[in-house]
């Protein structure tokens, strides 16, 4: 049920409604069968990775060992997104509790948090194996790589509890609708009664302490790497060494510009529909992306997850 603009002696809304694609007509079918399609390839791709790091031991170093948590928090953005796109979509529309809407956005915000400082870690490992390599294993031993992991999980989760809880102080009124196909944050906010210039500062100001300085420090440790390989004679010992950073540079310039187009980039003359097609490529196609430039670029990935498959293949035998 649809609520108008109320006013304050009226109740809280309980509930918000999803609206998701709803224009889609007679192709429904055929983007529920791809966004389910997409969803699984996601999972079992990133599912490989994961198992392949865990199971080789030729993929036993620190680059691996932040890919594989990389892949995992792909899983869990896709999973956290995916599921009520599709209930969305094919019933024209739905609710969630007001509650299961927040709860929505606190692990779609924490899981972007994540990644963006796993892709910072993965540049500064990449930095230290080619600018340092003589101080490389000193320095990125297994114990700095636990607290680099711990680190980028628990500030992911636990920054983005400040808003969750200015949210929640939040009064909302109605209407009770939002126009897309998961919860957002501005569109949640568009909902509320209440100032909420105080949530978007904090989240502003948060959201470009954990993504503008990562990406400002992946670019800083990218302009060293390159100066280090262009100091190479070779040619094939430049090719050797940028191929072990490749695929994470992809990754990066596919993550942060999706990321910026989202949420840095003036969006007030773009319709719905365009704000859709772009959250649609950074919860289900990026993720879907990494699993598909490591398994391509990175030989020693490809070589695990050839082996790893083989090895279940003889087991179901």
């Amino acid at each position: 049920m649809v609520l108008p603009r109320c006013t304050m002696n009226q109740t809280s809304i309980t509930e918000i409604v999803l609206r998701g694609f709803g224009n889609l007509d007679y192709f429904k079918f055929f983007f529920i069968c791809m966004c389910l399609l997409m969803y699984m390839v996601t999972v079992m791709g990133n599912l490989i990775i994961i198992l392949s790091v865990s199971t080789s031991y030729r993929l036993r170093s620190p680059m691996f060992f932040f890919l594989g948590h990389l892949s995992f928090s792909d899983m869990l953005v896709t999973s956290t997104v995916v599921p009520v796109m599709v209930n969305v979509t094919l019933a024209d529309g739905g609710s969630l509790f007001l509650t299961g809407c927040i709860t929505q956005f606190f692990f779609f915000g924490s899981l972007a948090i994540t990644q963006c400082l796993l892709l910072t870690a993965m540049s500064y490992d990449r930095y230290l194996a080619i600018c340092n390599p003589l101080y490389y294993s000193v320095i990125m031993d297994y114990k700095l790589c636990i607290y680099l992991v711990v680190g980028c999980w628990s500030l992911g989760f636990v920054l983005t509890l400040i808003p969750i809880f200015l949210i929640k102080t939040l009064w909302f009124c109605g209407p009770n609708v939002i126009d897309h196909f998961f919860c957002d944050l501005g569109p949640l906010l568009e909902l509320s009664c209440s100032d909420v210039s105080i949530v978007k500062y904090e989240v502003l100001s948060l959201s470009g302490l954990l993504t503008i300085i990562p990406f400002l420090f992946i670019v800083v440790t990218y302009v060293y790497i390159f100066v280090t390989i262009m100091k190479i004679t070779c040619i094939t010992g430049r090719q050797k060494t940028f191929s072990t950073c490749s695929s994470h540079l992809t990754v990066v310039c596919a993550y942060y510009g999706t990321l910026f187009a989202i949420y840095v980039v003036p969006r007030r003359g773009y319709s719905t529909t365009v704000n859709k097609v772009l959250s649609l490529m950074y919860t289900v196609i990026t993720p879907l992306f990494n699993p598909i430039i490591y398994g391509l670029r990175n030989q020693e990935i490809k070589m695990a997850m050839q082996n790893y498959l083989c090895a279940q293949n003889m087991w179901w035998k």
